[in-house]
């Protein structure tokens, strides 16, 4: 499945733009946001343009209160610290608001996710006799996840990318389980929901594995269990996201064409 092949039978969005307008709902009522760029900077801005405008976007490069009016194409990106409300060392980025617990929610992307939410963006297995696939690396990520008082995951759903067991272990989530972060003496709640083209899916309280809690629109149980490489538990109180609303929309795309003609 593209961005846009299958729009969950709906002609007017597409399951990436399901996928987005959803990740910037979940922002609501948040406060700071330390955004990972890709899908959550798309879905941070997004919150901005509508539900949150409030939201203090974070970035690693040491930006606080950016407000690009275009999508940033990396954390270096000039508009970030032109934006800002202040520009702080990357060592006082992380040493005192991330690591002093003062930054609301992380928001991740990912390569691999497994059912606990741990995350792998360094390497992949590309099978037997061919050298492992490397991805572009930890970051912050680990310390985002660590510190932040409760993270957000988003990324396409497919065996690709929800595996049984991660190639590399780069941001731990919930380990193997409830206990591991508090074992660890991570701060954080850790992650709360990964939101994909699909549905969405959050940690049982009792177990931290991950339960498809609600679908999009269009969307099955049966495709969401034939995108995942466990047997993923679905919720009895399965849900559905409420579609797209001409505003978000607009905001979505009017967010992804500004920049085009620089």
């Amino acid at each position: 499945m593209t961005d846009h092949d299958d729009p969950h039978n709906n002609p007017t969005f597409t399951s990436d733009e399901l996928m987005e307008v959803n990740a910037a709902r979940a922002l609501a009522g948040a406060t700071t946001c330390f955004v990972g760029i890709g899908l959550p900077s798309t879905a941070a801005n997004l919150a901005r343009a509508t539900v949150n405008p409030d939201l203090v976007l974070i970035y690693e490069s040491g930006t606080i209160g950016s407000k690009p009016t275009r999508l940033p194409l990396s954390i270096g990106d000039g508009e970030l610290a032109e934006t800002a409300d202040a520009v702080v060392s990357v060592p006082e980025m992380f040493n005192y608001w991330l690591q002093g617990g003062r930054i609301d929610v992380g928001f991740l992307g990912a390569a691999q996710v497994d059912r606990y939410a741990n995350v792998n963006t360094t390497a992949v297995d590309r099978g037997p006799g061919r050298p492992e696939g490397r991805l572009p690396g930890a970051g912050g990520a680990p310390e985002i996840a660590a510190n932040c008082g409760r993270v957000l995951l988003v990324l396409r759903h497919s065996r690709r990318n929800f595996v049984e067991r991660l190639d590399f272990v780069t941001t731990l989530g919930h380990g193997s389980g409830p206990a591991d972060r508090a074992r660890l003496g991570l701060p954080g709640a850790g992650p709360a929901a990964v939101i994909t083209d699909l549905g969405v899916l959050r940690p049982d309280p009792a177990t931290a594995e991950l339960v498809l809690t609600a679908l999009h629109p269009g969307a099955t149980v049966e495709r969401v269990r034939d995108a995942t490489g466990w047997d993923v538990t679905v919720s009895d109180a399965l849900g559905t996201t409420a579609p797209p609303t001409p505003q978000e929309l607009a905001a979505l795309r009017a967010l992804k064409a500004a920049g085009k003609d620089d």
